[in-house]
């Protein structure tokens, strides 16, 4: 395996959309308490004194929705003046980005994804649950503003439902050609959920690549990096198209993430619940940090026995958290 470096961490476990893929309707989400959350100093204490120590340089803060967080911009602030960051990421629902763009990229913030499930209103709302008023346009807003204000890359991430907005696939990736976007397709994954979309099940990466192959062309994919994504790209245009695709196409080998929930508990496999530790107990327990240290290198040397032995356990079965709540 690659050198595990990228810590997700997320800011909070709520969010202001409730896309099915991620809270499956009728789910009965139990949200952590305030006083359960990480604060923002043992956060940083955790960064500082445990995770960049142990080798993490990478961060990308998710949720839930990071922007519901309150004091997200100064945390922004203060991971990318770490000496040791060497990168600093976000992946947002963007619904409250437009005014919130400059000043993160301010602070320090210089790449972003943002879930982008349709071009249709009426489909994107259904997706996100959404049933009033429709949020369409102010996530389009964020995604404009971001891109107006410099964030490169600009990603968008779609997670691909039959027969929901499988259609769209083209129209998706033509987004790519004029704005240097990248479009990342992402196969459904049912975590916890094998019941969710069972009747349509999930469009492979290399179905989704053969319709846009026999629209456009498409070059040679390339691994780029240590991320899960295949990128390929439409001869001439200024963006990518990125193919992550978990379920079709396993990339175990080359993870280089751990998951840090927003009440402090540290994942090292996104589909499987085996081995996390509780560092938020810990912390406030007193354990001393050389201790916390130790514990998540030993953690790191069984990440690639738990990848391995372990990674189909996540996809049957009831899980205890939803994706919300792991953090994506």
């Amino acid at each position: 395996m690659n050198q595990v470096d990228y810590l997700r961490i997320s800011l909070i476990d709520r969010c202001n959309f409730r896309c099915q893929y991620c809270m499956p309707e009728g789910t009965d989400l139990t949200y952590a308490l305030q006083q359960n959350l990480l604060t923002q100093e043992e956060l940083l204490t955790l960064l500082h004194e445990v995770f960049i120590p142990v080798g993490f340089t990478r961060f990308r803060l998710t949720g839930g929705e990071p922007l519901l967080r309150p004091g997200v911009v100064e945390i922004v602030q203060a991971i990318a003046q770490f000496p040791e960051t060497q990168d600093l990421s976000m992946t947002t629902n963007a619904f409250l980005l437009a005014g919130m763009a400059r000043e993160l990229y301010n602070a320090g913030l210089r790449r972003i994804n943002i879930s982008l499930d349709s071009l249709q209103p009426d489909v994107f709302d259904a997706i996100i649950g959404h049933h009033g008023r429709s949020r369409w346009q102010q996530v389009w807003d964020g995604i404009q503003a971001a891109y107006q204000v410099g964030f490169n890359p600009l990603k968008l991430n779609v997670v691909v439902i039959p027969g929901v907005n499988d259609q769209e696939v083209l129209d998706l990736a033509a987004l790519s050609i004029e704005r240097e976007w990248h479009v990342r397709f992402i196969e459904f994954m049912p975590i916890g959920n094998d019941y969710l979309f069972s009747d349509r099940g999930w469009v492979s990466s290399e179905e989704l690549r053969q319709r846009i192959r026999d629209r456009w062309g498409l070059t040679d994919g390339q691994v780029r990096g240590n991320g899960p994504a295949d990128v390929f790209r439409i001869p001439g245009a200024k963006g990518t198209l990125g193919f992550i695709s978990q379920m079709s196409e396993c990339f175990c080998d080359r993870c280089n993430r751990m998951r840090l929930s927003a009440d402090g508990w540290l994942r090292p496999c996104l589909l499987n619940e085996t081995g996390q530790l509780d560092l938020r107990t810990a912390l406030r327990s007193g354990v001393p940090l050389a201790q916390l240290r130790q514990q998540v290198r030993d953690l790191l040397l069984l990440k690639p026995e738990i990848n391995y032995k372990e990674r189909d356990s996540g996809t049957t079965g009831t899980y205890n958290r939803t994706m919300s709540q792991i953090g994506g």
